[in-house]
Order: C-alpha cells, then structure tokens, then sequence
C-alpha cells in the first residue's frame, strides 16, 4: 500500500538529461514530489538510447525517471516557452542541467521564472558553475573525477589513473543538489523567499575529497592510489582468499587480535611491524602478504562465517549479478519489480530512504516519451482544439 510522500503537494519541473540532474529530480520524485520530466519532441533525453533497449526503453532511462510525469516542449517555439512559464507559475521548484547560460537565452532562466514565482527554488547543475573562466565548458562526470584528484587517487599503485567504478560524481551532485533544494524550501517556508542554486560537477567531486583533501592543506602530502586499501586502517580492504577476494575491516585493535587468533596468526599479534593501526599502514604490503598466507586456505564464503559470527566487520566482493542474490540485499528490499507501459515487467534499484511514517517508494514506472504531455495541457486549461494543433506543428 502506497502512503503519502513526505515531499506530497511539492511540484518540479525538470529539464535535465543524462545522470547529474535526473538522478536529483528522482530523489524528489521518490519522497513524493510530482515531477514533470519535459524532453525534447520526437527524442526525449540522450538516455533514452543506452543500454540494451527492453521493447525500445532503456534500463538506464527507466531507473532514472521512475515516478515521473513525462511531457515535450520545443524550446524553439514561443508557444512551448509560453507552456513551460504557466506551468512555473504553479510549480515549487526547477532542476536543469544546460551549459551555463543556456536557459537565460532561452527566455526560462531564474530572472524571468521569478516574474512569474517569486518563490521558486531554482537548480542549475553544470560541469563548472555558472561562473569562473571554465563556466562555458561542458562538464561530465569522468572530468570531475580526474580534475578533483578523485582518479589520481584511485586504483592499484603503479597504474594509469582509474576512475571510480560507478558514476559517483554525477549521483553525487544530485544528491548534493537534493539537499540544497530541500534547505532552500525550508527557508522558504519560514521566509517566503525563492532562492538559485548553482551547483558544479567539478565542486561537487571536490567535496567530496574532503579527507584527502585535509591530507594536502596539513602536511604536504599526496594521496596515491591504494588500490582497495584503506588509507589510514589496517587491516582494511579486500584480501585475496581462495576462491576470490573477501572485505575485512579489523583495524580496531581488539579486532585485529581477534582476526590473527581466528586465522591461526598469532604470532602476528606481537609482530612490531603489526603492533598499532600506524604500524600496520606503515608496513602494508607486508601485512597483506602475511594475512594471505592463512587467508587463501579457505574461501570467502568460509571467512564470511567465521569472521562474521565473532563481530569483524566483513563482507564479501561481489560482481553485480550477484549482488540482489544477497538474502540481506533482499530483505531490505533493494530491487523492486515495475511494469513498464511499454518495456513490460521489468526490475530496477529502490531508494534507500526508509522513513517509519513517510519512506520513499517506487509509485509508477518511467513515461514514456510524451506519454503525459496532453494531460498537463489540460491541466493548464488549453482545450482539446489547441493540444491537436500543438502536436501537428511540433510545438510539443
């Protein structure tokens, strides 16, 4: 049974494409906002076409745009900027992701929205902000994580850069853009005031190497990659056992004297180059070697049960296809299966957010391209005559 979202009454017009601004307007949608998606006529958004195509919908356009409302507009007809204003007028927020300056030029930037709202709470992301000398250059994810220090940092020591596995930098920002939309709508509320938003990929991606970061500004020194090591606890990563690789996080000196007794490595305990959580990452290559010598005797199912049942923080490495087989992952309920108008049954990823009296949910499946369109026509009062005509000469 579905239950009020807590964002319920909130509407969001989005006009974003790929991952950064879809993926805020869909933490939205998921705690009840209505969202209306406006794409381009005749193509939609550029993730329409990615991934192997299920009846013509992409997975990655279905998990994106889940609960919400899906419309066209031809931004180069009046009449669709004309539509895109009305609907303004009645709505609480705006996420878009053009390159800066783009939707001032096209008449639907935050200075003419709020002529017509002066309470609307107005995103822009962007690869480099709306200022600085970068502001007119296009910005993707993989430029984030290699002009942030993410990828100098990240896989094997020796290695070319690599960049993080998933698109964290774009999930990152809507998220971060989520958040500051929410601020701003508690602002207002006590204030009545609308407020812009003006949120960078490349800032975003700063942000959150945050800890690296603090490494550079008090000491002058340079996080390298560590492979799946952690930087400052040992032991901390994934180990090779016999048939893969296997987590462990026994940084914790009672976890650490407990792993070596479990792993019949005792006399690692008194070991001086393993004596203290410093030493250890001081002398990690030999630590590695040492745990792997016990570790590779047995798989990482068997190390599941034995280190787990003693509280050790471990977990094993999964591949995807894997990962919704998890008794735990399927409990907490983390793939939830939709029907699709066009694409049919088909599973995506839920939301995380568990709320006890308002959770997230996954209410509807992804529009299909225009599929709402003449419903908020009618919703903004234009009649059947005019949706007709509008549809013939392309304005939506």
């Amino acid at each position: 049974m579905m239950t009020p979202g807590a964002l319920s009454g909130i509407r969001v017009i989005e006009s974003t494409q790929h991952l950064a601004g879809s993926s805020c307007a869909m933490f939205l949608a998921d705690m009840g906002a209505e969202v209306i998606k406006i794409e381009r006529p005749g193509q939609g958004d550029a993730s329409r076409i990615l991934g192997k195509l299920q009846n013509g919908e992409s997975p990655m356009y279905t998990v994106l745009n889940r609960n919400k409302l899906g419309m066209t507009l031809n931004y180069k007809d009046p009449r669709a900027i004309k539509i895109f204003m009305e609907l303004a007028a009645e709505s609480d927020i705006i996420v878009e992701n053009n390159r800066a300056g783009v939707m001032d030029r096209l008449g639907l930037g935050y200075d003419a929205v709020k002529q017509v709202n002066p309470k609307m709470i107005y995103a822009s992301l962007s690869g480099f902000g709306q200022s600085g000398p970068y502001r007119d250059r296009g910005g993707y994810d993989t430029i984030a994580q290699g002009m942030s220090g993410i990828m100098s940092a990240t896989g094997n020591p020796g290695a070319p850069p690599a960049k993080a596995g998933v698109p964290i930098i774009d999930i990152g920002t809507g998220l971060f853009t989520a958040y500051g939309i929410l601020s701003a709508y508690i602002h207002r509320q006590r204030t009545g005031e609308g407020q812009y938003l003006d949120m960078a990929l490349l800032d975003c991606a700063i942000a959150f190497s945050m800890w690296e970061s603090a490494a550079v500004f008090s000491g002058g020194e340079v996080p390298s990659p560590f492979g799946s090591m952690h930087r400052r606890n040992q032991p901390h990563g994934a180990f090779k056992t016999q048939d893969g690789y296997f987590c462990i996080a026994a940084d914790q000196q009672h976890h650490w004297k407990r792993f070596c007794e479990l792993a019949g490595l005792e006399e690692l305990i008194d070991d001086p180059r393993f004596a203290t959580n410093r030493d250890r990452v001081e002398h990690l290559e030999e630590l590695q070697e040492a745990m792997e010598v016990a570790l590779v005797h047995k798989t990482s199912n068997e190390w599941n049960d034995i280190l787990s049942a003693e509280g050790i923080p471990c977990g094993p490495v999964y591949r995807y296809d894997q990962v919704f087989d998890d008794p735990h992952v399927q409990h907490r309920q983390m793939a939830v299966d939709v029907d699709h108008p066009k694409a049919g049954p088909i599973t995506i990823t839920n939301t995380p957010l568990k709320l006890s009296q308002t959770p997230g949910q996954v209410r509807m499946p992804a529009p299909t391209l225009s599929q709402h369109t003449d419903e908020i026509l009618r919703r903004l009062g234009y009649d059947d005559a005019t949706v007709e005509q509008y549809h013939d000469e392309g304005v939506v």
